[in-house]
């Protein structure tokens, strides 16, 4: 009984192995084909869900169904006019027949090496056919050359016939053909940057930093000329103000003497000996003091109050 059991148990065992190594799941990211000693068996499997294969005989080969992305390596590529420059693409692939993916290439690391081979010389021959405008632009509108909005903004013009939007677009075109025989779709092809090579890129740095001094310069310029135009209105609009500020005091202070003159001679008028008697008084007590000594005969004008007063 108890080695019944045991079979039991062991029949069990080998019979979960079985199914273990019989059933696969396939994600809604992949797809699979089902090999037997190298050979394709049945069609590829691209529905999500539990399946089942021959256990240890066939063997469950997974491949990527969604997008997938390139990325080159960046190169020197010189354009029509010339130029030299780093140019970097990338681009989204898919494999859409795993069937031939997997006879020919078979595993994702080759694909890529076969988007390399393919994709990094288009790329190369479409640069080279075009100037470096239609290259790094898409249509000819004009260009702001300011980054200061002023009444002299220049404004800059390029003749673009094709642009880099159909140069990206020409790269696919003649990529993709040559892709098919794979099992590979390329689904599009972008030029993620573009820059000039070292030497290149030091020269038109120091361009730009000259073109952005002078325009600075300039500003400058203007600034301190507007400025001492300010300085100037400032001094002006002052000087008025002063000379206005000084004839109208002087016109007051006219105004007030004829009018305090009147009034003393109103007042004086009135006693003219009285008058006398206060302006000489006035003029004993500034010049007769300590310190001044005068020398006058008794009869002088000077002193007739000082005789008829003196006490």
């Amino acid at each position: 009984m108890k080695n019944k059991g045991i079979l039991i148990v062991i029949v069990m065992a080998a019979a979960a192995f079985l199914v273990y190594n019989a059933a696969y799941t396939v994600d809604e990211t992949q797809q699979v084909i089902i090999t037997q000693f190298g050979r394709i068996v049945g069609t590829p499997k691209t529905d999500p869900g539990l399946r089942f294969k021959l256990p240890f005989i066939q063997r469950a080969n997974y491949f990527a169904k969604n997008l997938l992305d390139w990325d080159g390596d960046p190169g020197q590529i010189p354009t029509l006019d010339k130029t030299f420059i780093w140019v970097d693409t990338f681009a989204r692939w898919k494999i859409t027949d795993p069937v031939k993916f997997f006879q020919t290439v078979n595993n994702q690391f080759s694909a890529v090496g076969k988007l390399n081979d393919i994709i990094d010389p288009a790329v190369r021959n479409f640069i080279t056919s075009y100037s470096l405008i239609e290259t790094v632009r898409k249509s000819s509108r004009s260009l702001d050359t300011s980054d200061v909005v002023t009444e002299d903004r220049i404004r800059t013009s390029y003749a673009v016939n094709v642009g880099r939007e159909k140069i990206t677009q020409g790269i696919l075109k003649q990529a993709q053909p040559k892709l098919a025989q794979f099992g590979i779709e390329l689904v599009d092809v972008k030029i993620k940057r573009i820059n000039y090579v070292e030497q290149v890129r030091k020269s038109v740095y120091g361009r730009m930093i000259a073109e952005r001094k002078q325009i600075a310069e300039k500003y400058r310029s203007e600034g301190k000329g507007e400025a001492q135009k300010i300085l100037g209105e400032r001094e002006r609009d002052l000087q008025e103000i002063t000379s206005e500020a000084y004839r109208t005091a002087q016109e007051v202070k006219g105004k007030a003497d004829a009018q305090a003159t009147i009034i003393y001679a109103e007042a004086y008028g009135i006693d003219p000996d009285f008058y006398s008697f206060v302006q000489t008084l006035e003029i004993y007590d500034q010049s007769l003091d300590e310190k001044n000594t005068l020398i006058l005969s008794t009869d002088s004008e000077f002193l007739k109050y000082l005789k008829e007063y003196p006490e």
